[in-house]
């Protein structure tokens, strides 16, 4: 249950973060899709972390 909501968290952060440069026309593949997506990832895990305290 614990590992869950940091695979869920880190799931969902790097969807939004990989998708946020399409706003701006850039490709999910592009260095800053893959940026965002990491950054996006980590805060995901940061916060599934501390939801489980």
């Amino acid at each position: 249950m614990q590992k869950g909501a940091i695979w869920w968290g880190m799931i969902i952060g790097s969807t939004i973060g990989g998708f946020i440069p399409s706003l701006w026309g850039a490709n999910l593949f592009s260095l800053s899709g893959v940026v965002l997506a990491a950054a996006g990832g980590f805060i995901g895990i940061w916060v599934g972390y501390i939801n489980m305290y």
